[in-house]
């Protein structure tokens, strides 16, 4: 008899932590030179399979351009690979002879990770590296609407691992998709920890479930423009970023706030980068398409070009339109636009000084991607430092793009599809996740050359009240007693 879709799902889950607990056993014990050569090889295949895995995530979500997912499918085989080749997470790892502290390397075992549908084979390629890298299992947890780009990615990362040493069942990834079958693999005895990326109520999911979890969801970046900034760049870089896999990265920018004495030049230069500026009655129709009337997004206008957002929304704009600019008055529930826009329409607020941009900026992340990221453009260092101290956001990509610059293509961050909102975000961490946090230190800690108190020791005196000092103590207790009495 067969299984409804809820019992094959939660089955798959059981027999794919099992089969990489199993693995896991094994691939604990390789050493340096077998773990390196495996996460080499698999770097490699994914990295030649990034233009295929690409166009695989694109015809099965219809999200963003083909190039531009090849492009990430290829910075999480190559940027990422090349960020963590050579940190050891085998054996010794680290020793402190002043302090007589030598490090080990333990890994944590079978890793859940759920994935977006935002960027489905890049997330894939990135998770399966970090945690192989640090001699875990893992098993995948696709969104429903990439299954089988998840997959494919998934097998060829599996038998290019096998094929190099790797046992068995170390990488697996669910097809049967549900509810269910997801919490199931959250859930069961083997799994370790949990690493989720993707929207609000997975990552909700993922903290309940009782076990260790790295979960980030949304951002709502801002970009503040200064009066100081090098305008032209700015304007290439925002459109660039924003319009990059139509704003499918959490990172990118959702909002600029844009100094007033450059504001109408930024205007400007961005329009002959792309930009088209809604006027207010294209604006509503953009708050109706965009949004439900509960805040959610349509899933529908997701990851689309800005000509064909136009479309859905009811008007036209210029040939080559890459970009939607909507300019806001107000932050918060009753203005939808100033949500996170996962698709190629961006918010604009005019503002007057760094102080009152500042205030904005806090406002927009406050309201929704409270620890994520910021981007700016300044040459004033004294204002980027202000941005820097006074934002609750844990990257602050400056002045390069938001997109690129805060997954560490552009910058000197490490290189992640993940990216931790800390505390205030609700994220254990507000680091870029790499495979530092897929294993744990284990301490060997050495006596130092101070002894231990000598009273501890055995057979030493252990000094005690004399003779005299008992008796006054009973006289006084005696005495208080009478008193009560």
């Amino acid at each position: 008899m067969a299984l409804d879709k809820d019992l094959a799902s939660m089955q798959e889950a059981r027999d794919l932590v099992n089969n990489a607990y199993a693995a896991w056993q094994i691939w604990a014990k390789a050493s340096q030179e077998q773990v390196d050569r495996v996460c080499a090889a698999m770097a490699e295949a994914a990295f030649g399979a990034a233009e295929r895995l690409g166009r695989l995530a694109h015809e099965e979500t219809g999200y963003g351009f083909p190039t531009h997912k090849k492009l990430k499918n290829e910075f999480a085989a190559r940027n990422v690979w090349e960020s963590i080749k050579d940190i050891k997470t085998v054996g010794e790892i680290g020793r402190d002879d002043a302090r007589r502290i030598v490090e080990i390397a333990w890994p944590m075992g079978v890793i859940a990770a759920l994935t977006p549908s935002t960027n489905p084979t890049s997330t894939v390629i990135y998770k399966i590296l970090i945690a192989v890298k640090a001699r875990d299992a893992i098993v995948i947890a696709p969104h429903p609407s990439a299954v089988r780009c998840c997959y494919e990615t998934a097998t060829l990362m599996a038998q290019v691992a096998e094929a190099n040493g790797a046992p068995h069942g170390l990488i697996g990834c669910m097809q049967n998709i549900s509810l269910p079958g997801t919490n199931e693999l959250m859930t069961h005895k083997y799994t370790a920890l949990i690493l989720a990326t993707g929207g609000t109520p997975m990552v909700r999911a993922a903290h309940s479930t009782g076990k260790p979890a790295y979960g980030v969801g949304p951002g709502n970046v801002p970009v503040y423009v200064d009066r100081s900034a090098d305008i032209e760049k700015a304007a290439k870089y925002i459109v660039a970023s924003k319009s990059f896999d139509c704003s499918t990265i959490c990172a990118t920018e959702q909002a600029v706030v844009a100094d007033s004495p450059i504001s109408g030049r930024l205007a400007q230069l961005m329009q002959e980068q792309g930009a088209y500026f809604t006027t207010e009655a294209e604006t509503e129709m953009l708050r109706n398409l965009l949004f439900n009337p509960e805040g959610g997004m349509n899933t529908a206008t997701v990851g689309r070009p800005a000509m064909t957002l136009a479309g859905m929304a009811g008007f036209s704009v210029p040939q080559g339109t890459r970009v939607l600019v909507c300019r806001l008055k107000r932050v918060g529930p009753k203005e939808p636009l100033s949500r996170e826009k996962l698709t190629t329409v961006l918010g604009w607020y005019d503002t007057d000084g760094w102080e009152k941009g500042c205030e904005r900026c806090i406002e927009l992340i406050q309201f929704g991607g409270r620890g994520h990221s910021l981007i700016i453009h300044a040459r004033d260092d004294r204002v980027i430092m202000e941005f820097g101290l006074e934002k609750p956001v844990f990257r602050i990509a400056v002045n390069t793009m938001g997109t690129l610059g805060a997954i560490g293509l552009t910058t000197g961050l490490m290189p992640s599809l993940t990216l931790g909102a800390g505390g205030v975000g609700g994220s254990i961490t507000g680091d870029n996740v790499t495979t530092y946090h897929l294993f744990n230190v284990k301490r060997l800690a050495y006596e130092l050359s101070a002894p231990p108190p000598a009273a501890l020791l055995p057979g030493e005196p252990v000094a005690g009240p004399s003779a005299a000092e008992v008796e006054a103590t009973v006289r006084s207790v005696v005495e208080e007693i009478l008193k009560i009495r």
